[in-house]
Parts: C-alpha cells; structure tokens; sequence
C-alpha cells in the first residue's frame, strides 16, 4: 500500500516544483479538470508509458483519482513501485477534495497525455 500525503503537503510541493503528481482518471475526467501540473497515466497504461514519462525512478511521485472509494490511483501507484519507483505516495481523498478545498485546477489536455 502507497505511502498517503495530505492536501496540504500535496499543495505544498505542487507549489515548490517538487512532485510529479499523476491523474489516474485520464481521459475526459482529466480533460476536464487536474490538479496543476498533473500528467495523465490510468491503470491500463502504466506499463508501456511509466519509463517515458517518469525516467527518474527516485523523483516523488503521487497518485490521485477522484476520491477514496476510487481505486485507479492506488492501482497505479502498486503498480510504480512494483517497477522499482522508490518515492511514490498518494493522495487518497482525490480531486473531489481538492476541489471541495476551492483549491485550483486546470482543464484540457497536456502534450504527455495527448
């Protein structure tokens, strides 16, 4: 089981440049809403995608989905660290909560998740 992070050590390295922060949802869900800066990676991809868009096995990394009862990002961070990334953690109350905090989120795809 991933390690968790609160929103607010979330928000706190999103703000310090010091997370990749991965949305499980993808698709649509990441389309239409992210926490900034986030790069789509679900379940399903994440063993032909994690060593492009992750090269530093020992970056910090946290996972994410829309809220506990989703286990997309659970999945995913198993998943990383069975392939051998070292710094995953995650954000179990999701975007829901982030968005319930008024915190901000961006739309729209990124070039990674294109």
């Amino acid at each position: 089981m991933a390690t968790l992070i609160t929103r607010d050590e979330l928000r706190a390295a999103i703000d310090g440049g010091a997370v990749t922060v991965l949305d499980t949802l993808g698709g649509d869900y990441y389309a239409d809403q992210h926490l900034p800066g986030a790069l789509a990676l679900t379940p399903g991809e994440v063993d032909s995608r994690a060593a492009d868009l992750l090269p530093d096995r020992d970056a910090a990394i946290v996972t994410y989905c829309s809220n506990p009862a989703c286990g997309n990002s659970g999945q995913v961070a198993a998943r990383l660290t069975a392939l051998g990334y070292r710094n995953v953690r995650k954000y179990r109350e999701g975007i829901q909560d982030w968005v319930e905090a008024g915190l901000p989120v961006e739309s729209g795809l990124s070039l990674e998740s294109a």
